[in-house]
């Protein structure tokens, strides 16, 4: 379930290195941690995930989109379909998606990943409660969005999410498909659909 809450590790640890007298600025700069950093995620920030997606969801629904187990999951298989945001070392925001090869979602698609499909299903987009209010729901998105022109193959983004959600997801570019058959306690939602282009990356100034 794609909730941007944007109302929305333990990382694995990194030790700096103690500078050595005589080391030149630039080559101390080498190791230390980037202000800003997009990438794919990996096994090891299930963690960091699962717990800003449990702050985020459990407040609001009652239950996580994803499991820790789920999230384990989908890492191991398609890390690839994942996106995070890591500031100073520490994910604020985060997208996780699977292959999926229908045409609409149906409930299965909440758990399984398709390798080699021609859509991608966004389960989980969520940012960090300190971080929220900023856009940078919005900025993740998009740069996931424009990533995903670079996935050999892939041509659709699906994802659910509720009506208060509908909006934000039309602005980045999404199209409603009408009410989904998925129901997660009691909860009905919308599905929505976004046309992959065949673009190559192009950076934006988002000011990140």
């Amino acid at each position: 379930m794609a909730g941007q809450v944007s109302r929305s590790p333990l990382l694995k640890p990194f030790f700096l290195r103690t500078p050595v007298r005589g080391v030149s600025p630039l080559q101390q700069r080498r190791h230390t941690l980037p202000a800003s950093e997009f990438r794919n995620l990996t096994p090891e920030d299930a963690i960091s995930v699962f717990e800003i997606e449990r702050e985020a969801f459990v407040s609001v629904s009652g239950e996580c989109p994803v499991t820790l187990d789920e999230v384990l999951n989908f890492l191991s298989q398609c890390p690839e379909l994942s996106l995070g945001w890591f500031e100073e070392g520490q994910l604020v925001a985060f997208i996780i998606g699977s292959g999926w090869d229908k045409e609409r979602l149906s409930q299965e698609a909440m758990t399984q990943h398709v390798p080699d499909s021609p859509a991608v299903h966004l389960h989980v987009l969520s940012v960090h409660r300190h971080c929220r209010q900023q856009g940078k729901g919005s900025i993740l998105l998009w740069r996931y969005l424009q990533y995903l022109r670079c996935v050999p193959g892939l041509r659709r983004a699906l994802l659910i999410c509720e009506d208060f959600l509908v909006p934000f997801y039309l602005k980045a570019g999404f199209k409603e498909k009408g009410p989904s058959a998925i129901s997660v306690s009691n909860l009905q939602f919308h599905e929505m659909e976004y046309t992959v282009g065949g673009q190559a990356y192009a950076r934006r100034n988002s000011g990140c």
